[in-house]
Protein backbone atom coordinates (compact mmCIF):
# COMPACT_ATOMS: atom_id res chain seq x y z
CA UNK A 1 0.00 0.00 0.00
CA UNK A 2 2.82 2.54 0.88
CA UNK A 3 4.45 1.97 -2.64
CA UNK A 4 1.20 2.30 -4.01
CA UNK A 5 0.38 5.73 -2.49
CA UNK A 6 4.20 6.79 -2.87
CA UNK A 7 3.59 5.96 -6.91
CA UNK A 8 0.16 7.73 -7.06
CA UNK A 9 2.11 10.82 -5.20
CA UNK A 10 4.71 10.92 -7.73
CA UNK A 11 2.34 11.18 -10.39
CA UNK A 12 0.28 13.64 -9.02
CA UNK A 13 3.17 16.02 -8.40
CA UNK A 14 4.55 15.81 -12.32
CA UNK A 15 0.65 16.40 -13.49
CA UNK A 16 0.56 19.25 -11.18
CA UNK A 17 3.21 21.57 -12.48
CA UNK A 18 1.56 21.37 -15.89
CA UNK A 19 -2.06 22.48 -13.61
CA UNK A 20 -0.12 25.48 -11.92
CA UNK A 21 0.53 26.62 -14.99
CA UNK A 22 -3.13 26.09 -16.92
CA UNK A 23 -5.07 27.10 -13.22
CA UNK A 24 -2.89 30.30 -12.80
CA UNK A 25 -2.91 31.17 -16.60
CA UNK A 26 -6.57 30.71 -16.90
CA UNK A 27 -7.15 32.58 -14.19
CA UNK A 28 -5.54 35.36 -15.06
CA UNK A 29 -6.37 35.38 -18.95
CA UNK A 30 -10.38 35.09 -17.41
CA UNK A 31 -9.39 38.34 -15.00
CA UNK A 32 -8.31 40.52 -17.73
CA UNK A 33 -10.83 39.37 -20.13
CA UNK A 34 -13.94 40.32 -17.79
CA UNK A 35 -12.48 43.10 -16.24
CA UNK A 36 -11.96 41.65 -13.14
CA UNK A 37 -15.83 40.84 -12.43
CA UNK A 38 -15.05 38.59 -9.37
CA UNK A 39 -13.80 41.95 -7.68
CA UNK A 40 -15.91 44.55 -9.45
CA UNK A 41 -19.03 43.26 -9.03
CA UNK A 42 -19.26 41.66 -5.38
CA UNK A 43 -22.14 43.65 -4.45
CA UNK A 44 -24.15 42.85 -7.78
CA UNK A 45 -23.20 38.49 -6.32
CA UNK A 46 -25.16 39.44 -3.29
CA UNK A 47 -28.20 40.88 -4.72
CA UNK A 48 -28.56 38.18 -7.14
CA UNK A 49 -28.38 35.84 -4.35
CA UNK A 50 -31.67 36.62 -3.15
CA UNK A 51 -33.38 36.13 -6.62
CA UNK A 52 -36.72 33.95 -6.45
CA UNK A 53 -36.86 31.12 -8.70
CA UNK A 54 -39.01 30.81 -11.61
CA UNK A 55 -40.93 27.66 -12.73
CA UNK A 56 -39.08 24.64 -14.23
CA UNK A 57 -40.48 23.07 -17.45
CA UNK A 58 -42.47 20.60 -15.72
CA UNK A 59 -44.65 22.99 -13.99
CA UNK A 60 -43.21 23.09 -10.60
CA UNK A 61 -41.22 25.63 -8.86
CA UNK A 62 -37.68 25.82 -9.71
CA UNK A 63 -34.31 25.45 -8.19
CA UNK A 64 -33.51 29.18 -6.91
CA UNK A 65 -30.41 30.76 -7.21
CA UNK A 66 -30.13 30.18 -3.62
CA UNK A 67 -30.26 26.11 -2.68
CA UNK A 68 -28.27 26.08 -6.40
CA UNK A 69 -25.56 27.78 -4.52
CA UNK A 70 -25.91 25.55 -1.23
CA UNK A 71 -25.89 22.28 -2.95
CA UNK A 72 -22.17 24.04 -5.05
CA UNK A 73 -21.49 24.66 -1.45
CA UNK A 74 -21.98 21.57 0.06
CA UNK A 75 -19.70 20.10 -2.22
CA UNK A 76 -17.03 23.41 -1.48
CA UNK A 77 -17.59 23.24 2.09
CA UNK A 78 -16.66 19.80 2.81
CA UNK A 79 -13.93 18.23 4.44
CA UNK A 80 -11.40 20.03 2.25
CA UNK A 81 -12.10 23.12 4.70
CA UNK A 82 -10.90 21.30 8.05
CA UNK A 83 -8.75 18.31 6.90
CA UNK A 84 -7.59 19.51 3.86
CA UNK A 85 -6.04 23.00 5.04
CA UNK A 86 -4.82 21.04 8.24
CA UNK A 87 -2.56 18.92 5.51
CA UNK A 88 -1.85 22.01 3.88
CA UNK A 89 -0.13 23.84 6.86
CA UNK A 90 1.17 20.74 8.43
CA UNK A 91 3.22 19.58 5.56
CA UNK A 92 3.56 23.10 3.31
CA UNK A 93 3.83 25.49 6.84
CA UNK A 94 1.46 28.87 7.12
CA UNK A 95 2.86 29.96 4.03
CA UNK A 96 0.38 27.39 2.08
CA UNK A 97 -2.72 29.83 3.40
CA UNK A 98 -1.11 32.86 1.46
CA UNK A 99 -1.14 30.53 -1.63
CA UNK A 100 -4.84 29.14 -1.09
CA UNK A 101 -5.85 33.20 -0.53
CA UNK A 102 -4.51 33.90 -4.26
CA UNK A 103 -6.20 31.13 -6.05
CA UNK A 104 -9.34 32.39 -4.88
CA UNK A 105 -9.04 36.02 -5.81
CA UNK A 106 -7.81 34.32 -9.31
CA UNK A 107 -10.05 31.68 -9.69
CA UNK A 108 -13.56 33.92 -9.04
CA UNK A 109 -12.76 34.59 -12.37
CA UNK A 110 -13.09 30.90 -13.49
CA UNK A 111 -15.74 30.04 -11.42
CA UNK A 112 -17.94 33.04 -12.86
CA UNK A 113 -17.36 31.83 -16.92
CA UNK A 114 -17.58 28.43 -16.00
CA UNK A 115 -21.05 28.67 -14.16
CA UNK A 116 -22.47 31.02 -16.72
CA UNK A 117 -21.66 28.48 -19.80
CA UNK A 118 -23.29 25.90 -17.18
CA UNK A 119 -26.14 27.84 -17.53
CA UNK A 120 -26.13 29.25 -20.78
CA UNK A 121 -26.03 25.63 -22.46
CA UNK A 122 -28.23 23.81 -19.82
CA UNK A 123 -30.80 21.34 -20.85
CA UNK A 124 -34.16 20.09 -19.83
CA UNK A 125 -34.06 16.60 -17.82
CA UNK A 126 -37.41 15.05 -16.57
CA UNK A 127 -37.43 16.85 -13.01
CA UNK A 128 -35.93 20.13 -14.32
CA UNK A 129 -32.55 21.50 -15.96
CA UNK A 130 -29.31 20.05 -15.48
CA UNK A 131 -25.96 20.97 -17.12
CA UNK A 132 -22.37 21.37 -16.70
CA UNK A 133 -18.99 21.12 -18.42
CA UNK A 134 -19.63 18.19 -20.35
CA UNK A 135 -22.97 20.17 -21.71
CA UNK A 136 -21.45 23.15 -22.90
CA UNK A 137 -18.40 21.08 -24.62
CA UNK A 138 -20.61 19.58 -26.87
CA UNK A 139 -23.44 22.39 -27.76
CA UNK A 140 -20.89 25.31 -27.07
CA UNK A 141 -17.69 24.04 -28.46
CA UNK A 142 -19.30 20.94 -30.64
CA UNK A 143 -17.12 18.31 -29.04
CA UNK A 144 -18.87 15.47 -28.60
CA UNK A 145 -15.64 13.51 -27.30
CA UNK A 146 -14.65 16.32 -24.97
CA UNK A 147 -17.81 16.72 -22.91
CA UNK A 148 -18.42 12.51 -22.86
CA UNK A 149 -14.35 12.38 -21.49
CA UNK A 150 -15.42 15.11 -19.17
CA UNK A 151 -18.36 13.44 -18.17
CA UNK A 152 -16.80 9.96 -17.31
CA UNK A 153 -13.67 11.94 -15.11
CA UNK A 154 -16.08 14.13 -13.63
CA UNK A 155 -18.03 10.89 -12.07
CA UNK A 156 -14.95 9.08 -11.12
CA UNK A 157 -13.51 11.69 -9.26
CA UNK A 158 -16.25 13.30 -7.48
CA UNK A 159 -18.83 10.37 -7.08
CA UNK A 160 -16.25 7.57 -6.15
CA UNK A 161 -12.57 9.43 -5.58
CA UNK A 162 -13.85 12.67 -3.38
CA UNK A 163 -16.92 10.85 -2.02
CA UNK A 164 -14.24 8.22 -0.69
CA UNK A 165 -12.41 11.52 0.87
CA UNK A 166 -14.77 12.70 2.71
CA UNK A 167 -15.78 9.15 4.55
CA UNK A 168 -12.10 8.85 4.69
CA UNK A 169 -12.09 11.92 6.89
CA UNK A 170 -15.34 11.71 8.82
CA UNK A 171 -13.75 8.05 10.23
CA UNK A 172 -10.28 9.98 11.15
CA UNK A 173 -12.47 12.61 13.23
CA UNK A 174 -14.53 10.31 15.08
CA UNK A 175 -11.97 8.12 15.82
CA UNK A 176 -10.37 11.23 17.65
CA UNK A 177 -13.78 11.85 19.63
CA UNK A 178 -14.01 7.82 20.41
CA UNK A 179 -10.59 7.40 21.36
CA UNK A 180 -10.16 4.68 18.76
CA UNK A 181 -7.00 3.86 16.96
CA UNK A 182 -7.62 3.54 13.18
CA UNK A 183 -4.13 3.56 11.95
CA UNK A 184 -3.37 1.01 9.06
CA UNK A 185 -4.50 -2.44 10.42
CA UNK A 186 -6.65 -1.22 13.70
CA UNK A 187 -10.14 -0.35 13.97
CA UNK A 188 -11.79 -2.12 11.14
CA UNK A 189 -15.07 -3.25 13.10
CA UNK A 190 -14.89 1.00 13.93
CA UNK A 191 -14.40 1.89 10.57
CA UNK A 192 -17.41 -0.41 8.90
CA UNK A 193 -20.01 0.52 11.53
CA UNK A 194 -19.34 4.28 10.60
CA UNK A 195 -19.12 3.67 7.01
CA UNK A 196 -22.43 1.64 7.16
CA UNK A 197 -23.97 4.62 9.00
CA UNK A 198 -22.76 7.21 6.35
CA UNK A 199 -23.92 4.56 3.27
CA UNK A 200 -27.67 4.45 4.65
CA UNK A 201 -27.82 8.23 5.29
CA UNK A 202 -26.84 8.83 2.17
CA UNK A 203 -29.00 6.26 0.08
CA UNK A 204 -31.78 8.37 1.96
CA UNK A 205 -31.34 11.41 0.29
CA UNK A 206 -29.70 10.19 -3.37
CA UNK A 207 -32.47 8.23 -4.46
CA UNK A 208 -34.76 11.47 -3.95
CA UNK A 209 -33.47 13.65 -6.73
CA UNK A 210 -32.08 17.13 -6.98
CA UNK A 211 -35.35 18.84 -5.09
CA UNK A 212 -34.56 16.67 -2.31
CA UNK A 213 -30.59 16.73 -2.34
CA UNK A 214 -31.01 20.78 -2.49
CA UNK A 215 -33.95 21.06 0.09
CA UNK A 216 -31.41 19.30 2.65
CA UNK A 217 -28.14 21.71 1.68
CA UNK A 218 -30.12 24.56 1.93
CA UNK A 219 -31.12 23.70 5.61
CA UNK A 220 -27.69 22.35 6.56
CA UNK A 221 -25.34 24.30 4.57
CA UNK A 222 -25.73 27.82 6.18
CA UNK A 223 -26.42 26.45 9.56
CA UNK A 224 -23.08 24.35 9.99
CA UNK A 225 -21.41 27.14 8.52
CA UNK A 226 -22.18 29.61 10.84
CA UNK A 227 -21.68 27.33 13.76
CA UNK A 228 -17.76 26.75 12.89
CA UNK A 229 -17.56 30.53 12.36
CA UNK A 230 -18.88 31.08 15.47
CA UNK A 231 -15.95 28.84 17.00
CA UNK A 232 -13.46 30.10 15.15
CA UNK A 233 -13.93 33.51 16.29
CA UNK A 234 -14.12 32.46 19.89
CA UNK A 235 -10.84 31.42 19.12
CA UNK A 236 -9.27 34.63 17.76
CA UNK A 237 -11.02 36.83 20.81
CA UNK A 238 -9.19 34.29 22.97
CA UNK A 239 -5.57 34.59 21.03
CA UNK A 240 -6.34 38.38 19.94
CA UNK A 241 -2.07 39.43 20.94
CA UNK A 242 -1.05 36.53 18.78
CA UNK A 243 -2.61 37.38 15.81
CA UNK A 244 -0.25 40.33 13.96
CA UNK A 245 2.31 37.63 14.66
CA UNK A 246 0.21 34.40 12.56
CA UNK A 247 -0.37 37.19 9.57
CA UNK A 248 3.68 37.54 9.79
CA UNK A 249 3.95 34.12 10.03
CA UNK A 250 1.79 33.39 6.76
CA UNK A 251 3.90 35.87 4.78
CA UNK A 252 7.03 34.61 5.66
CA UNK A 253 5.78 31.43 4.86
CA UNK A 254 4.96 32.52 1.86
CA UNK A 255 7.68 33.86 0.47
CA UNK A 256 10.23 31.30 1.97
CA UNK A 257 11.62 34.45 3.84
CA UNK A 258 11.37 31.64 6.94
CA UNK A 259 11.25 28.26 6.02
CA UNK A 260 8.93 26.22 8.01
CA UNK A 261 9.00 22.76 6.51
CA UNK A 262 11.55 21.60 3.73
CA UNK A 263 11.15 22.97 0.42
CA UNK A 264 10.32 26.53 2.01
CA UNK A 265 8.14 28.89 -0.67
CA UNK A 266 7.98 25.53 -3.30
CA UNK A 267 6.18 23.22 -0.52
CA UNK A 268 3.90 26.34 0.65
CA UNK A 269 3.28 27.03 -2.62
CA UNK A 270 1.90 24.13 -3.73
CA UNK A 271 0.42 22.89 -1.05
CA UNK A 272 -1.60 26.47 -1.43
CA UNK A 273 -2.68 25.83 -4.97
CA UNK A 274 -3.59 21.85 -4.39
CA UNK A 275 -5.80 22.16 -1.26
CA UNK A 276 -6.89 25.54 -2.43
CA UNK A 277 -8.18 24.26 -5.86
CA UNK A 278 -9.59 20.92 -3.80
CA UNK A 279 -11.41 23.13 -1.18
CA UNK A 280 -13.02 26.14 -3.85
CA UNK A 281 -13.15 23.89 -6.86
CA UNK A 282 -12.74 27.22 -8.66
CA UNK A 283 -12.25 26.50 -12.34
CA UNK A 284 -12.97 22.47 -11.72
CA UNK A 285 -16.03 22.27 -13.95
CA UNK A 286 -18.23 20.95 -10.48
CA UNK A 287 -20.33 23.91 -9.92
CA UNK A 288 -21.43 24.79 -12.98
CA UNK A 289 -23.29 21.08 -12.76
CA UNK A 290 -25.16 22.52 -9.68
CA UNK A 291 -25.02 25.96 -10.84
CA UNK A 292 -26.98 24.84 -14.05
CA UNK A 293 -30.11 23.35 -12.30
CA UNK A 294 -31.39 26.99 -11.34
CA UNK A 295 -34.19 28.87 -12.75
CA UNK A 296 -33.29 32.34 -13.19
CA UNK A 297 -33.94 34.92 -15.74
CA UNK A 298 -30.20 35.16 -17.12
CA UNK A 299 -27.11 33.06 -17.26
CA UNK A 300 -24.58 35.50 -15.59
CA UNK A 301 -26.83 35.65 -12.23
CA UNK A 302 -25.26 31.83 -11.42
CA UNK A 303 -21.83 32.95 -12.30
CA UNK A 304 -21.96 35.91 -9.70
CA UNK A 305 -23.28 33.29 -7.39
CA UNK A 306 -20.54 30.75 -8.07
CA UNK A 307 -18.15 33.25 -7.91
CA UNK A 308 -19.01 34.51 -4.37
CA UNK A 309 -19.07 30.38 -3.69
CA UNK A 310 -15.36 30.63 -4.23
CA UNK A 311 -15.04 33.39 -1.21
CA UNK A 312 -17.37 32.12 0.72
CA UNK A 313 -15.29 28.76 1.02
CA UNK A 314 -12.08 30.01 0.98
CA UNK A 315 -12.33 33.59 2.80
CA UNK A 316 -14.35 32.00 4.94
CA UNK A 317 -14.20 28.71 6.18
CA UNK A 318 -11.14 28.18 5.28
CA UNK A 319 -9.60 30.74 6.90
CA UNK A 320 -11.14 29.76 10.25
CA UNK A 321 -9.45 26.36 9.87
CA UNK A 322 -5.81 27.82 9.17
CA UNK A 323 -6.30 30.17 12.15
CA UNK A 324 -7.70 27.96 14.50
CA UNK A 325 -4.32 25.71 13.86
CA UNK A 326 -1.62 28.51 13.76
CA UNK A 327 -2.73 29.95 16.63
CA UNK A 328 -2.33 26.60 18.19
CA UNK A 329 1.73 26.79 17.50
CA UNK A 330 1.70 23.53 15.49
CA UNK A 331 4.25 21.27 14.63
CA UNK A 332 5.64 21.22 10.66
CA UNK A 333 6.67 18.84 8.75
CA UNK A 334 4.48 15.82 9.24
CA UNK A 335 0.96 15.08 7.09
CA UNK A 336 -1.57 15.37 9.40
CA UNK A 337 -5.74 15.94 8.71
CA UNK A 338 -8.60 16.45 10.63
CA UNK A 339 -6.85 15.48 13.84
CA UNK A 340 -4.20 18.23 13.73
CA UNK A 341 -7.65 20.96 13.45
CA UNK A 342 -9.46 18.66 16.64
CA UNK A 343 -6.40 18.99 18.91
CA UNK A 344 -5.59 22.77 17.95
CA UNK A 345 -9.66 23.62 19.23
CA UNK A 346 -9.02 21.33 22.47
CA UNK A 347 -6.14 23.26 23.54
CA UNK A 348 -8.10 26.53 23.10
CA UNK A 349 -11.60 25.40 24.05
CA UNK A 350 -10.97 21.99 26.12
CA UNK A 351 -11.74 18.69 25.03
CA UNK A 352 -15.57 18.98 24.22
CA UNK A 353 -14.57 20.96 21.03
CA UNK A 354 -13.22 17.46 19.92
CA UNK A 355 -16.58 16.35 19.70
CA UNK A 356 -18.03 19.39 18.54
CA UNK A 357 -15.69 19.31 15.62
CA UNK A 358 -16.80 15.33 15.38
CA UNK A 359 -19.90 16.26 15.10
CA UNK A 360 -19.14 19.43 12.38
CA UNK A 361 -16.90 16.76 9.97
CA UNK A 362 -19.47 14.54 9.65
CA UNK A 363 -21.78 16.78 8.52
CA UNK A 364 -19.74 19.05 6.58
CA UNK A 365 -18.54 15.77 4.72
CA UNK A 366 -22.07 14.10 4.66
CA UNK A 367 -23.31 17.40 2.95
CA UNK A 368 -20.13 16.97 0.44
CA UNK A 369 -21.34 13.12 -0.41
CA UNK A 370 -24.51 14.83 -1.55
CA UNK A 371 -22.92 17.22 -3.79
CA UNK A 372 -20.76 15.25 -5.44
CA UNK A 373 -22.93 12.38 -5.92
CA UNK A 374 -25.58 15.20 -7.60
CA UNK A 375 -22.41 15.97 -9.81
CA UNK A 376 -22.13 12.84 -10.79
CA UNK A 377 -25.73 12.14 -11.21
CA UNK A 378 -25.99 15.26 -13.97
CA UNK A 379 -22.91 13.63 -16.01
CA UNK A 380 -24.67 10.40 -15.64
CA UNK A 381 -27.98 11.63 -16.88
CA UNK A 382 -25.51 13.46 -19.98
CA UNK A 383 -24.11 9.87 -21.14
CA UNK A 384 -27.25 8.21 -20.54
CA UNK A 385 -31.01 8.08 -19.90
CA UNK A 386 -30.97 4.91 -18.76
CA UNK A 387 -32.40 4.13 -15.52
CA UNK A 388 -30.65 0.79 -14.72
CA UNK A 389 -27.29 3.21 -15.17
CA UNK A 390 -28.82 5.65 -12.88
CA UNK A 391 -29.39 2.81 -10.16
CA UNK A 392 -25.97 1.21 -11.57
CA UNK A 393 -24.12 4.33 -10.42
CA UNK A 394 -26.24 5.11 -6.81
CA UNK A 395 -24.73 1.63 -5.56
CA UNK A 396 -21.16 1.82 -6.89
CA UNK A 397 -21.45 5.42 -5.59
CA UNK A 398 -22.60 4.33 -1.72
CA UNK A 399 -19.85 1.21 -2.57
CA UNK A 400 -17.11 3.85 -2.79
CA UNK A 401 -18.10 5.73 0.39
CA UNK A 402 -17.84 2.45 2.22
CA UNK A 403 -14.77 1.91 0.71
CA UNK A 404 -14.01 5.49 2.13
CA UNK A 405 -14.40 4.43 5.43
CA UNK A 406 -11.49 1.52 5.59
CA UNK A 407 -8.47 2.71 3.51
CA UNK A 408 -5.54 5.37 4.10
CA UNK A 409 -5.63 8.35 4.48
CA UNK A 410 -2.52 9.58 2.40
CA UNK A 411 -3.46 6.83 -0.34
CA UNK A 412 -7.39 8.32 -1.09
CA UNK A 413 -5.36 12.44 -0.70
CA UNK A 414 -3.09 10.93 -3.40
CA UNK A 415 -5.97 9.52 -5.88
CA UNK A 416 -7.91 12.89 -5.25
CA UNK A 417 -5.04 15.08 -6.39
CA UNK A 418 -4.37 12.82 -9.62
CA UNK A 419 -8.45 13.36 -11.00
CA UNK A 420 -8.60 16.62 -10.05
CA UNK A 421 -5.47 17.63 -11.97
CA UNK A 422 -7.63 15.67 -15.14
CA UNK A 423 -10.49 16.88 -14.00
CA UNK A 424 -9.40 20.68 -14.09
CA UNK A 425 -7.17 20.55 -16.90
CA UNK A 426 -9.99 19.50 -19.51
CA UNK A 427 -12.65 22.44 -18.21
CA UNK A 428 -10.14 25.14 -18.25
CA UNK A 429 -9.14 24.65 -21.78
CA UNK A 430 -12.65 24.97 -22.48
CA UNK A 431 -13.77 27.60 -20.71
CA UNK A 432 -11.03 29.45 -21.85
CA UNK A 433 -12.22 29.00 -25.59
CA UNK A 434 -15.52 29.62 -24.88
CA UNK A 435 -14.42 33.22 -23.02
CA UNK A 436 -15.43 35.43 -25.96
CA UNK A 437 -19.21 33.52 -25.56
CA UNK A 438 -19.41 34.33 -21.56
CA UNK A 439 -18.00 37.95 -22.06
CA UNK A 440 -21.00 38.36 -24.55
CA UNK A 441 -23.27 37.20 -22.06
CA UNK A 442 -21.80 39.58 -19.29
CA UNK A 443 -21.79 42.81 -21.40
CA UNK A 444 -25.79 41.43 -22.33
CA UNK A 445 -26.33 41.47 -18.73
CA UNK A 446 -23.87 44.71 -17.52
CA UNK A 447 -26.25 46.78 -20.75
CA UNK A 448 -29.32 45.74 -18.77
CA UNK A 449 -28.34 46.80 -15.38
CA UNK A 450 -27.37 50.27 -16.35
CA UNK A 451 -30.68 50.86 -17.32
CA UNK A 452 -31.96 49.98 -14.21
CA UNK A 453 -33.83 46.95 -15.76
CA UNK A 454 -33.73 43.47 -13.92
CA UNK A 455 -31.62 41.68 -16.86
CA UNK A 456 -33.67 38.61 -18.43
CA UNK A 457 -32.02 36.33 -21.31
CA UNK A 458 -33.57 34.60 -24.54
CA UNK A 459 -31.61 32.90 -27.19
CA UNK A 460 -32.21 35.63 -30.04
CA UNK A 461 -30.65 38.03 -28.08
CA UNK A 462 -27.40 37.01 -29.36
CA UNK A 463 -28.05 35.46 -32.59
CA UNK A 464 -24.97 34.22 -33.38
CA UNK A 465 -24.92 31.87 -30.75
CA UNK A 466 -26.46 28.65 -30.82
CA UNK A 467 -27.93 25.17 -29.24
CA UNK A 468 -29.09 27.39 -26.27
CA UNK A 469 -32.19 25.30 -25.98
CA UNK A 470 -33.29 25.72 -22.59
CA UNK A 471 -33.10 29.47 -22.88
CA UNK A 472 -34.84 29.99 -26.90
CA UNK A 473 -38.27 28.30 -26.07
CA UNK A 474 -37.20 24.77 -27.54
CA UNK A 475 -37.07 23.11 -24.32
CA UNK A 476 -37.05 19.34 -25.12
CA UNK A 477 -35.68 16.55 -23.29
CA UNK A 478 -32.31 15.86 -24.22
CA UNK A 479 -30.69 14.32 -21.15
CA UNK A 480 -28.56 11.22 -22.21
CA UNK A 481 -27.68 12.24 -25.67
CA UNK A 482 -24.77 11.40 -25.68
CA UNK A 483 -25.04 7.85 -26.15
CA UNK A 484 -28.19 8.15 -27.80
CA UNK A 485 -26.76 9.37 -30.71
CA UNK A 486 -23.51 7.36 -30.47
CA UNK A 487 -25.85 4.15 -30.62
CA UNK A 488 -27.51 5.66 -33.54
CA UNK A 489 -24.16 6.33 -35.68
CA UNK A 490 -23.51 2.65 -35.05
CA UNK A 491 -26.81 1.26 -36.40
CA UNK A 492 -26.31 3.23 -39.47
Amino acid sequence: MEQLTELVGTVGNWIWYVVFVVLVGTGLFLTVRTRAVQWRSIPEMFRVLGDPPGEDPDGKKGISSFRAFTVSAASRVGTGNIAGVAIAISTGGPGAVFWMWMIAAIGGASAFVESLLGQLYKRTGHHGYYGGPAYYMTHGLNAKWMGAWFAVIITITYAFVFNSVQANAIVDSMSSSFGVDVTPGNGMAFKVVVGLLLVILTSLIIFGGIRRISAVTQALVPAMALLYIALGVIVIVMNITEVPAMFMHIIEGAFGIREFVSGGFAAAFMMGLRRGLFSNEAGMGSAPNAGATASISHPAKQGYVQSLGVYFDTLLICSMTAFIVLLSNPEYGTTQGAALTQTALADQLGTWAIHFLSVAIFLFAYSSVIGNYFYGEANILFLTGSRKAMLAFRLVTLAFVMLGAVVALDLVWALADVFMAFMATTNLIAIVLLSGVAVKVLKHYEAQRRRGEEPVFTGSDIPELKGLDAWDGSDVITTGAFWTQQLKTVKR
